[in-house]
Order: structure tokens, then sequence, then C-alpha cells
């Protein structure tokens, strides 16, 4: 994916239709000179409804979108005639859009499965018209509702990256080579930090029949949970991974455990409910180590987290890999 073409945050104001009011009116015939009411209601406003596309996988087409606006009802018509609904705007996403008000902060929705269409603003009601409110006591009203008012609102739309592992390591960690060598996913690759700036999803074939998405994102730096860096761009793309697979490289300058709980305390800064999520340890570039210091470095590795070392590069422990990964997502399925 182009990272001009990866858009995850958008703002846009969104407005509804407002309903259509009540007629006011009263049946005239060739020999019916004053009749009862016969005043319609409104028809109702347009709704504002964001609707699941899983083809899609990011905001692109919204990016220069700046104001979407749903049509007004019609008001109501003498002869009982109830006014035209006003034009819904259905505004397709991909899935894992979050809607949240840019006022408050406060999520309005999420689109999260293939089949999602949900209302983020609905239009407002139409008004009734004077038919409605005849009684055997009061039989000529001479008033009728208006229609409710629209609702408009500053709203956030953001991506959060839908897959079944995240990568979470430094840059230069080893994770855009590893999706690489275990998925059909070309994400750029060089020796350098944040050769990755945006997410890039790959379709992982574990055995026949078993697969999974793995998703490569932005490397973390210390101080990302405040923005530093990528920052919240990076961390909230691994909110929706089902399992965490922690990369550190076997040639880091820190210990492996250290960098570890940096990667750790960095999450855990940002959202403490993503430790609950499982996870798992990968020491990748491991054929730039020796047996000996391999067996060495394990006694060195942080206690409760499964570990592997690994090499995309030599093929090493790649397979071993898939399937402890594998186990993990389908821990209480099977």
């Amino acid at each position: 994916m182009a990272e001009q073409n990866f858009v995850d945050y958008v703002k846009i104001m969104f407005r509804s239709g407002k309903g259509g009011a009540g007629s006011v009116h009263f049946y005239r015939g060739p020999t019916t000179a004053k009749g009862g009411p016969d005043g319609g209601d409104g028809g109702r406003g347009g709704h504002i409804i964001l609707q699941a596309n899983p083809q899609e996988w990011t905001l692109l087409s919204l990016r220069f979108t700046k104001h979407i606006f749903a049509g007004d009802g019609e008001g109501g018509k003498g002869g009982l005639k109830t006014g035209s609904d006003g034009r819904d705007i259905i505004v397709k996403v991909p899935l894992g859009t979050v809607a949240r008000d840019a006022e408050t902060g406060e999520v309005l929705l999420e689109i999260t499965e293939k089949d999602d269409e949900k209302i983020l603003l609905p239009g407002g009601r139409g008004g009734k018209g004077n038919n409605f409110f005849k009684t055997a006591t009061h039989q000529t009203p001479r008033y009728a509702q208006p229609g409710e008012p629209n609702i408009e609102k500053w709203i956030i739309l953001e991506l959060k990256v839908l897959a079944d592992v995240g990568l979470v390591g430094f840059p230069n960690a080893g994770k855009s080579t590893l999706l690489s060598a275990v998925s059909a996913a070309k994400p750029k690759i060089a020796d350098y930090a944040f050769t990755t700036l945006t997410p890039n999803l790959g379709i992982v074939k574990v055995r026949e029949g078993q697969t999974f998405i793995m998703a490569d994102i932005p490397g973390i730096i210390e101080g990302a949970h405040e923005g530093r860096g990528l920052g919240h761009r990076f961390l909230r793309h691994i909110e929706r991974n089902s399992v965490l697979l922690f990369m550190v490289p076997a040639d880091t300058d820190r210990s492996i455990k250290d960098e570890y709980q940096i990667l750790l305390d960095e999450l855990e800064a940002y959202n403490p409910d993503l430790l609950d999520k499982p996870r798992l340890l990968a020491i990748s570039k491991s054929d730039l180590i020796d047996d000996s210091l391999e067996k060495m470095l394990r006694e060195t590795l942080p206690d409760g987290i499964p570990a592997i070392f690994i090499s995309a590069a030599a093929n090493k422990n790649i397979q071993q890999l898939k399937d402890l990964l594998w186990k993990h997502l389908t821990a209480g399925y099977l």
C-alpha cells in the first residue's frame, strides 16, 4: 500500500436532514365547502449512515471531503399526503473504522463486521399533520407539528487496522521482513528506522486450510504514548489485534528483556487493556548469532511470555512461529 494512499484519520462536518412540517389543511370539494382536517404528515429527514466496505483498507476516498449533508424531509400536503423522506447519505468505510465526536471525544459507533450498516446521525422525524390531532371533541384542529431539527456535528473517522496478529517492535526490528517472508505482502524494507510509515497487511498460511491476517505496523519509540514519533497513530492500530507478537532483534544494543519491557510500558501507558491480549516474543535476526550466544540469551529472556528465536532471512523457525501464533489465535476454539 503506497504511503500517500493510506489515510487513517479524517475530520468531516456531517449534517442529517430535518424533518418536514406537518400540514394544516381542510378538505374542500365541489359539494363540501368546509370539510374536515386532511393535512398530511411531514417526511423524515435523511439519515447519515456508515456502511462497511470490506474491499477498502483506507479512508482515502474521504481525504478531501469536508462536508456531508443528508436531504431534508418534505412537508405534508392536503389530502392526507405524507411528504417524501429526505435523501439518506450512505458513507462506505473500511472495517475497523471508529466514528468519534470531534468536540467531546465520545465514540459514536464502530464498523467492525462486513455487514455493518449503522446510522451515524438520524434524520429528524416529520411533524404530524392536523388530521392527526382530530378528536371527537375537537374536530377542526388548526395546528400541526413542525418537523424535528437536523443534527450537525464535526465527526472524526479514524481507522484501527483489523488483523489477527499485530507486530510490535522498535523501528528496524525486522517486522516488515517477517511479513514479506510469511505472506505475499510486499512492504518497503531497508536497513534504517521508520521504513514502514503505514500499516501493511498480509495473509499468512499456516497449514492446509489454516490462515490468519498479520499486520506490520509502524515501529514504536519511547514516548509513543505521549504522541512522540508516530505516537498514537501507531498505537491505535494494535487495539484491534487478537494476538500481539513482540519483536526484538538479537543484535539489540539493550538487553532483550529491557527492550521488551519498554515496549510493554508504552502499550500500558496508552491503553492498559492492551496487556490483556495474548502476547508472544520473537527474537529476530537470530542468524546473526551462534548457538552458544543464543543459549546464553535464552537465560535472560523475560518471564511469563512464550519466546522463539527466528530469522526471516534464513527461514529459521518460521514455520514453528506460525504454528505457535495459530495455537494462540485458536486457544479456546479447538
